[in-house]
């Protein structure tokens, strides 16, 4: 009796874990596939760039790209700015300068030695992150 228990204990473990092969997972907001909802972008030339370009400065220590840490997450700007006409200079001009009150009172650390177009070049890329 006990050998069975623990048969069918151990088969209902194995079937609830599943093998993490399932393709027909989907996004609980839209009901479409998850591995379809999002474009992947990370083949784009202002991803690449982007990417590189902070990962060469210290953006990391207050932004991550989906949790909050110091500052907003990529995500988050992408989601707010995203499709905004000028944006991008805007944004470049905010890394570049630094500045206060849009994300909080914690003001953005000013990176006056990066270059306009580094800059614009790391918003193009928080952009990209946009959800969808």
């Amino acid at each position: 009796m006990k050998k069975t228990i623990l048969a069918l204990g151990i088969a209902a473990f194995m079937i609830g874990c599943g093998s993490g092969d399932d393709k027909a997972t989907t996004n609980a907001d839209s009901g479409t596939p998850a591995k379809e909802a999002k474009a992947d972008v990370s083949q784009h030339p202002d991803y690449k760039k982007g990417l590189a370009l902070i990962g060469q400065s210290d953006c990391l220590t207050c932004h991550k790209v989906s949790e909050k840490v110091v500052g907003p997450s990529y995500q988050e700007v992408a989601d707010r700015y995203a499709g905004q006409a000028g944006i991008e200079d805007s944004l470049a001009g905010k890394i570049i300068h630094g500045g206060a009150g849009n994300w909080g009172q914690v003001p953005m650390t000013p990176h006056p030695n990066l270059s306009q177009d580094d800059a614009v070049a790391m918003v193009k890329y928080i952009l990209l992150l946009k959800q969808q």
